[in-house]
């Protein structure tokens, strides 16, 4: 799925998924010879998860919904 798919199946604005795929906190699946992202939106949930996790445990510098 593209990120303008995978940003409305999370509710989220797709500047957010593309920052935080350049944070490094989510991994396309594809990324296709021409840079566009391919995402399976079950491991960006996973992803989503365990930054969630991470923040709640103060493991983050920053939180991923801080902007």
């Amino acid at each position: 799925m593209t990120s303008g798919e995978l940003a409305r199946e999370l509710g989220l604005n797709v500047q957010t998924i593309h920052r935080y795929r350049a944070r490094g906190w989510i991994t396309p699946s594809v990324v296709t010879p021409t840079g566009h992202a391919r995402w399976d939106a079950a491991k960006v949930r996973d992803e989503m998860a365990e930054l969630n996790r991470r923040r709640l445990a103060g493991e983050l510098d920053e939180a991923p919904d801080s902007e």
